[in-house]
């Protein structure tokens, strides 16, 4: 209890200190009266769900009734770890690869490219690395062993998913990796010194080569400080790659698809209706859901995962944003659980939502 009431205490300080960096910001720069989504003071959901955001009862009733134990025999008991082939990460420029990274960092390689998204490699995910949620699984790469990186795909301000530390070594080892980022969060990178920011607006298409980048809607927010609540936007990205597949007819692009941190929207049947013929893998979050009356408009459940899956119509599913930080109050091997019975009530196979080890790397080729 003594460490929660400090780690509040400091999350007030230091939001305090940095809300003076917002103030200019109180008129949304982007602000486009033709877009519903877009406001004069930043951004809000398509599809606005009936919240209760009260965060100091949900800090209460934690307090009060706890949370659930770590369990028997640690982490490594639900969620083993490996150390993917680094050599042929760095080398790779041929074959199609999706490795885990933990939480949301997902590393994608295809047609030659390298992309991550939201890369987070502190052990905290908070505004200081002296409190916070800690991680709790080893790196199973770092940023060293990380392949050139060529697009950061960054889904929002929240600290789970965008690390000061990380960006500021990212800046260092990879100074040609040009960023995609929402609307509204490109001025923090200016702040940083890093260059090659694209600051998009849902369904705002870029295009690098022969692979083109959509940012999708999301149900969510974005907060980094006390004054700065949805004044930058949040989502997902749909990466298509037209590599020619060699001796293979090819009717559509090789399509991947993460969803960014989400609640449960039509958002995703929008997506779907925008690119027919579906998705070949997509990262869907599973974790970091209860208490359902305080999560439920930010973060899917593993029913609502799985109904996402079905909207979008992927023929492969990652499992992201569980297992590595202990954000909220279900068990920490709770998701893949949930996950499972999902799956069996939608009477969907379970290889095709996939639970990938901590650092697990797969060839699609």
């Amino acid at each position: 209890m003594k460490f929660l009431l400090k780690l509040l205490a400091l999350a007030f300080v230091v939001s305090a200190g940095v809300s003076a960096l917002y103030a200019s910001q109180s008129v949304n720069a982007n602000y486009n009266a033709a877009k519903p989504h877009h406001t004069p003071d930043g951004f809000k959901n398509n599809y606005p769900h009936e919240t209760n955001q009260n965060f100091w009862k949900w800090q209460w009733e934690r307090l009060s009734n706890g949370v659930a134990p770590t369990p028997e025999g640690g982490w490594q008991s639900f969620l083993p770890s490996v150390k993917p082939d680094v050599a042929f990460l760095k080398s790779n420029r041929t074959e199609r690869t999706i490795t885990w990274l933990g939480h949301a960092t997902v590393l994608v390689q295809t047609g030659g490219v390298n992309i991550i998204t939201d890369p987070v490699f502190s052990e905290r995910t908070a505004p200081v690395q002296f409190a916070g949620p800690k991680r709790q699984v080893p790196f199973m790469l770092t940023i060293d062993e990380l392949p050139d990186i060529d697009v950061v795909f960054v889904s929002h301000n929240h600290y789970d998913h965008l690390d000061l530390g990380t960006i500021q070594q990212f800046k260092g080892r990879f100074p040609n990796a040009k960023y995609i980022v929402p609307l509204g969060l490109k001025a923090w990178f200016d702040e940083q010194g890093v260059d090659n920011v694209r600051a998009l607006d849902w369904w705002d298409v870029v295009r690098y080569g022969h692979i083109s980048y959509t940012f999708t809607p999301a149900q969510h927010w974005s907060k980094r400080s006390l004054s700065d609540t949805n004044r930058s936007l949040w989502g997902g990205i749909v990466i298509e790659d037209q590599t020619p597949v060699i001796n293979a007819p090819q009717t559509q692009p090789w399509r991947f698809i993460y969803t960014g941190d989400t609640g449960y929207s039509k958002d995703f049947k929008d997506i779907a209706a925008k690119f027919p013929g579906g998705f070949d893998w997509a990262a869907i979050p599973i974790g970091a859901y209860e208490p359902r009356w305080f999560m439920k408009a930010q973060h899917v459940n593993p029913d609502e995962s799985v109904q996402i899956f079905t909207d979008l119509g992927a023929k492969q599913a990652l499992s992201v944003h569980w297992g590595t930080w202990r954000l909220t109050d279900e068990a920490l091997d709770q998701p893949p659980k949930d996950l499972a019975i999902a799956l069996k009530k939608m009477a969907l196979p379970d290889d095709r939502f996939h639970v990938f080890k901590n650092g697990e790397m797969r060839r699609l080729d």
